[in-house]
């Protein structure tokens, strides 16, 4: 799958207001995972604001994107596990995200993303058995490869695979900065939109 054009849709806070895309590929992961980089990288234009500062984007942000196959809609949710974060506002999230995974009819995908560096956390487990107990299908999503050699790289899948109970093929290692995996996750998203067409 080839993108042709990726336009911003819009900003929210509630993401109820981002019914209506339909098909969705939800990106979720936590705070400085690298999600606007590899999210940019996907799109092929620097639509999404990145910063070193985590916990910064506190936006539902929508992106249509257009390939030579089909079209369908990037929804980036903000990054989650940020210890800076009150509380209230953390828990005021956690009951929006819950309700927009529980609806979840636009949801052809959750790309949960998650630094290759980092073991998975409590929070990243949580996600996980969360969108199984849902039955919402999701694909896990390994970033900033370019900091590993190629060793380090199979070491830290085959121990991330493990600690998600995943099989090492359902991760897809990729890096934002190199464009590592772009391609290989470009034509998974494709194989699986063209699925949920069907459905």
């Amino acid at each position: 799958m080839r993108v042709k054009n990726a336009t911003f849709i819009k900003s929210c806070t509630d993401v109820a207001a981002s019914d209506g895309f339909y098909p969705q590929v939800c990106v979720a992961g936590r705070s400085n995972c690298g999600k606007s980089t590899l999210l940019n990288s996907l799109m092929g234009a620097k639509l999404c604001k990145t910063s070193s500062t985590p916990g910064r984007t506190r936006l539902i942000n929508v992106f249509k994107v257009i390939t030579d196959e089909r079209d369908f809609y990037f929804v980036d949710l903000p990054g989650y596990g940020y210890s800076k974060a009150h509380r209230s506002e953390s828990d005021e999230w956690n009951v929006r995200t819950d309700k927009y995974f529980k609806d979840g009819k636009s949801i052809a995908q959750v790309l949960c993303l998650m630094d290759i560096r980092r073991d998975p956390s409590d929070l990243d487990k949580v996600l996980i058995n969360y969108l199984r107990d849902l039955q919402l299908p999701f694909t896990v999503v390994l970033t900033k490869s370019d900091k590993l050699s190629r060793a380090q790289i199979g070491n830290a899948v085959i121990k991330i695979a493990a600690a998600l109970g995943l099989a090492r093929d359902n991760l897809i290692v990729t890096s934002g900065q190199s464009g590592a995996g772009r391609d290989a996750l470009l034509n998974r998203l494709n194989d699986i939109l063209a699925v949920s067409e069907t459905d």
